[in-house]
């Protein structure tokens, strides 16, 4: 199926037809958007060296970032891998389809494309109908990184990716706001104490109980240390700081809170454009992407954000937030 006009195009994901185009593009090498129950997602066949090319170029993604390979299936799952060890299959028992990613060895039939170099590679399921039929009926796992430019804000809603990608040949499947909103958990199950890599919802300490041992979640990583690890990343243009709540504000200012509030009466706040999320992590962590994406293009002149509190529940979302401040 040929569209008339190049560029990006948006289409209901629930409609037959969409997933069935959206088939004969991932076969034809060509890339789709997908959503995902943590963000939207640029896919291309896993297999396939030329595709997985493309996602790098139309993200200018550099080139030893990985990719997360997304499977239907635990058995599709454990293909990618020579080593699908009991940690993996107690963690996919459990947790799968889910926002978790679990490191491990590559499959030598894997392009090394499609894992930034690397021996390892990133595997999860996603808990998504539309990214589940799309990768069923497809028969073999897709690579599918955010659908936005590297470094900028992920995408959670359709028009998000379309923003980012309104030149580029792509189909985005639309399958509404994105439930969790953020990134998955990414643990690395190599070496003699699994490693998160990328805080999210599934926490270091639900992944430990699980397997009786522990885990080890430095606060910060550096960028070479897996997918969704730059230092600078999930940003949006506008500039963007962390601040105190009575710093926060002033003319031409949007203001996010996470349940804190800010005292719209004092100096310097009254002309600010407010967003207050929620004290909840998950509703929060839900809606941080949308919000930065409104502030975004809501023509501030910068983006004031007063950090929820340091506790273990908002680990995933202090670390995207001081990712997306970090050239603050």
């Amino acid at each position: 199926m040929n569209d008339p006009l190049p560029g990006a195009i948006i289409r209901p994901a629930l409609e037959p037809a969409s997933i069935a185009d959206a088939i004969v593009r991932l076969r034809a090498s060509r890339l789709v958007a997908i959503p995902t129950e943590t963000v939207y997602g640029l896919a291309a066949r896993t297999l396939d060296p030329a595709a997985i090319a493309g996602i790098y170029e139309a993200k200018g993604r550099p080139a030893d970032n990985p990719l997360i390979a997304h499977a239907s299936t635990v058995a599709m799952a454990r293909s990618l891998t020579t080593k699908w060890t009991d940690q993996a299959e107690r963690l996919a028992t459990v947790l799968w389809p889910g926002p978790l990613t679990i490191v491990l060895t590559r499959h030598p039939d894997v392009p090394l494309i499609a894992t930034g170099g690397r021996e390892s590679i990133a595997i999860r399921i996603p808990a998504h109908a539309v990214a589940l039929e799309v990768i069923h009926r497809l028969g073999e796992s897709v690579s599918a990184p955010s659908a936005n430019r590297s470094g900028s804000l992920s995408p959670t809603e359709a028009r998000h990716v379309l923003a980012d990608f309104i030149d580029l040949d792509l189909l985005v499947l639309d399958g509404g706001p994105c439930r969790i909103g953020l990134e998955s958990t990414v643990v690395d199950l190599r070496g003699a104490t699994p490693l998160i890599l990328r805080p999210g919802i599934v926490s270091a300490e639900r992944i430990s109980s699980i397997l009786g041992c522990e885990v080890e979640a430095p606060e910060i990583l550096s960028q070479a240390d897996g997918p969704g690890s730059a230092t600078s990343h999930y940003a949006p243009s506008t500039e963007c700081r962390l601040c105190r709540s009575d710093e926060a504000g002033g003319k031409d200012v949007a203001v996010i809170t996470f349940g804190l509030g800010v005292d719209s009466s004092a100096e310097g706040t009254r002309d600010s454009f407010r967003l207050d999320l929620s004290e909840d992590p998950e509703i929060a962590g839900s809606l941080l992407y949308s919000a930065l994406h409104a502030a975004d293009v809501g023509g501030c002149g910068r983006i004031d954000i007063v950090p929820p509190p340091e506790t273990a529940l908002w680990t995933a979302i202090h670390d995207r937030l001081r990712r997306a401040t970090a050239n603050a």
